[in-house]
């Protein structure tokens, strides 16, 4: 990120911090809970969350920092960035979970343009002003679309998107939105990956040009995605742009 930074990109980094908030959530004695993929937050786990989201977010300032490129790590809370009311998954009460309403991105632009890198904490605040836990994914996917974003990468712990998650041969480099939805419909994708695949259509959908899926636990993986022709992870592009691919005309 900070090589793309220096050659000209304007990143924008938006992080969790799910299995650290799992490990101090387990230290009190209570047990994680999910429902499709977003964690069941009540008081206690908001208040542990946001402690552990805000660590983490100034260990990337550090580490930024530490490799030469400014950078100002905020929350969903800074600026009215996000602003989200509860959300409700299949009709299920699960905690203070923000569905992002709102997305007002004018810190985002004013850090840019005074060339610091933004690292935005999925925190956001509803109408009266109560703490909301956001699932990182959805904050990065709404504050892609609100800033117009030409790339959006999401890093997670596999290589990317599979049709079936047990047969290694069914990996997907490349996928349209329309086919990544059909794979939704008919039920192949399931658990975390679930919402995660929610996102890089919509994303697509609402204007942004491709969508990555990646290994980050392979080191430089966001430049060997971008900077080589068939890439490492899976790419979810318009409908129009796979059919070009497949023509040899992309």
């Amino acid at each position: 990120m900070t090589l793309l930074k220096l050659v000209g990109f304007k990143p924008i980094i938006v992080h969790g911090g799910g299995k650290e908030i799992s490990r101090w959530v387990e230290k009190t004695g209570k047990e994680a809970k999910f429902v499709n993929g977003l964690r069941v937050t009540d008081a206690e786990t908001m208040e542990i969350a946001e402690m552990v989201l805000n660590k983490v977010n100034k260990s990337l300032v550090t580490m930024v920092q530490e490799l030469g490129v400014k950078a100002v790590g905020i929350s969903g809370k800074d600026g009215g960035l996000l602003k989200v009311d509860r959300k409700y998954p299949d009709g299920q009460d699960i905690g203070f979970v923000g569905d992002i309403k709102e997305v007002n991105p004018k810190v985002l632009f004013d850090l840019i343009e005074k060339d610091f890198l933004p690292i935005v904490a999925p925190i956001g605040l509803d109408d009266n002003f109560q703490t909301y836990n956001i699932n990182a994914d959805d904050a990065a996917c709404a504050i892609a679309k609100a800033v117009g974003a030409e790339k959006l990468a999401f890093l997670t712990d596999i290589e990317g998107l599979y049709k079936d998650i047990n047969d290694k041969a069914s990996f997907i480099s490349r996928i349209s939105a329309s086919q990544a939805d059909a794979l939704i419909e008919e039920g192949f994708i399931g658990g975390g990956m679930l919402p995660k695949l929610g996102n890089c259509t919509s994303a697509i959908k609402s204007g942004v040009n491709r969508v990555h899926i990646l290994d980050g636990r392979i080191p430089h993986c966001l430049l060997l995605e971008i900077f080589t022709k068939n890439g490492i992870g899976t790419a979810i592009v318009q409908d129009s742009d796979l059919e070009k691919m497949e023509m040899g005309d992309y």
